[in-house]
C-alpha cells in the first residue's frame, strides 16, 4: 500500500508592489490577495487608485499556477485546492509572514506605526482571514486595523475560518456586486448574507451595482482618492 510522506522545500514565490515611492511617506500598506486564476501583475492594477506617495500595495500571487484554457495560452494562479488543504495553509500562511516582514524592511518600515489593510477577492478572501487569524495567533497583528473581504465564499460562515471576537476592534468590510454571477447562484444569497452578518454583527457590507469583479470606482469611493489619469486597465 502506498504511503503518504511530505517535505518541506524552499520555493521562490513572486510579489507586485504599486506606490509608496517616499518610503519615509508611508502610513499605510495594503496587502491585496487575488481570486482563484488571477496573476498578481494584472490584479494590482485595481488598486492603482490608492497608490500614493503614503500608501503601498503590495499584491502576492499564490503560490500554485494553472493554464486556464486548453491551448495552454492564459495562465492563472491559485491559493489552495482541497487537495493536501491543510499543508497549502501552512504553506501560504509563512510565505505571507515571510512576505510582511520583506516588505516592511525594504521599505524601513520596521517599528515604524502603520495601518495595514488586508484585503481579499474571492478565493483570495478565506486566505485573508486564514492569514489574519494566524497573525493574530501569534500576537502579530496589531498593525492591521482593516480587512476588506470582496466577494469572498464562506460555506460554512465566518467563523469557520478565523475567529469573530478576534475581528472585533477591526473594521471589516464585505463586498460585493449585485450581479455577481456566483453570488447570484446561490439558492439564498440573503440568507448567506445574513450568516456571515449574523457570524460578525460589527460586519459593513457594502452592495454595489456589479459583478464578480474588483472595481476601481467602488474602492476609490470608499478608500481612497483617485491619482490623476490612472489607465483603465483589466
Amino acid at each position: 500500500m502506498a504511503q503518504e510522506h511530505h517535505l518541506t522545500v524552499s520555493r521562490t514565490a513572486r510579489y507586485y508592489t504599486l506606490g509608496g515611492n517616499s518610503p519615509e511617506q508611508i502610513t499605510d500598506v495594503w496587502f491585496v490577495l487575488h481570486g482563484y486564476g488571477q496573476l498578481a501583475r494584472y490584479f494590482i492594477r485595481r488598486f492603482d487608485v490608492l497608490a500614493l506617495d503614503h500608501t503601498l500595495v503590495v499584491a502576492p500571487e499564490g503560490l500554485s499556477r494553472l493554464y486556464l484554457d486548453a491551448e495552454y495560452g492564459k495562465i492563472g494562479a491559485s491559493w489552495i485546492t482541497r487537495e493536501d488543504r491543510d499543508h497549502e495553509i501552512a504553506d501560504y500562511t509563512a510565505y505571507l509572514n515571510t512576505l510582511y516582514d520583506t516588505v516592511l524592511a525594504q521599505y524601513h518600515l520596521t517599528g515604524k506605526p502603520l495601518r495595514v489593510t488586508l484585503f481579499g477577492f474571492s478565493q483570495g478572501a478565506a486566505t485573508a482571514c486564514r492569514w489574519l487569524a494566524n497573525r493574530l495567533g501569534a500576537g502579530r497583528g496589531e498593525a492591521v486595523v482593516r480587512l476588506v473581504l470582496w466577494a469572498g465564499f464562506f460555506p460554512n460562515g465566518l467563523a469557520d475560518v478565523i475567529d469573530p471576537v478576534a475581528l472585533a476592534s477591526l473594521e471589516t468590510l464585505y463586498i460585493y456586486g449585485q450581479a455577481d454571477e456566483y453570488i447570484v447562484q446561490m439558492p439564498d444569497p440573503e440568507a448567506y448574507i445574513a450568516r456571515l452578518q449574523a457570524d460578525l454583527p460589527t460586519l459593513q457590507v457594502v452592495p454595489f451595482d456589479g459583478k464578480h469583479v474588483v472595481e476601481r470606482e467602488v474602492i476609490k469611493r470608499l478608500f481612497g482618492r483617485g491619482l490623476p489619469g490612472a489607465a483603465e486597465q483589466d
